[in-house]
């Protein structure tokens, strides 16, 4: 009797094991046709432009976010609102070791740590490498369809991008860079 019920209950927590698990769908995103537009902000003004993706993926259960992981290429740091010698004087400087120094640090990396939501729209809280540094970022990802899109404002400082910070450096006045600045992230997959 004791064998038997023993058997029963192995069988339903098998079954119950098996029941649980889902398949999950990893989902490769187009990185030709996916943007990453930046846009940084100072006492004067603010300046903007685009990151190329270099790999991404987004994982679901069902149609329900669940994960994703993306590699964004830093030597692709394009300003798109200057032209000329502006343009290459701020394209070189974002990319010097005073930013993103992107000779030791190519790429900067998202890993999507939790999901919670449904219907399309998600809170997501992630870590986001950049200089080998992580801190973890918190978003709202919308997905419609094979896209999804973000908005993630980042503080640079804590990536130890501290050039033109008055949290850093006293007597910037119109000199001054704002902390912060803004991905708009647009997926296709």
């Amino acid at each position: 009797m004791k064998t038997k019920n023993l058997k029963i209950a192995a069988v339903l927590v098998m079954a119950v094991t098996f029941m649980s698990f889902t398949a999950l769908i990893e989902k490769n995103v187009d990185v030709t046709e996916s943007t990453v537009n930046w846009k940084g902000y100072k006492v004067t003004g603010e300046h903007e432009g685009t990151i190329k993706l270099k790999e991404g993926t987004l994982m679901f259960d069902g149609e329900s976010l669940v994960g994703g992981n993306f590699v964004m290429d830093m030597t692709s740091i394009n300003t798109t609102d200057l032209e000329g010698e502006y343009k290459g004087k701020l394209d070189g400087h974002l990319k010097s070791a005073d930013f993103f120094g992107v000779e030791k640090h190519p790429t900067a990396n998202l890993k999507i740590t939790n999901v919670e939501g449904n219907n399309g729209k998600y809170n997501v809280k992630a870590d986001l490498t950049i200089k080998n540094i992580t801190q973890p970022v918190e978003f709202t990802m919308y997905t419609k369809e094979n896209s999804a899109s973000a908005f993630v404002k980042i503080d640079r400082t804590k990536f130890d991008i501290k050039y033109g910070s008055s949290s850093f450096f006293d007597d910037l006045k119109d000199k001054a860079i704002y902390d912060e600045f803004d991905l708009n992230v647009n997926l296709k997959f």
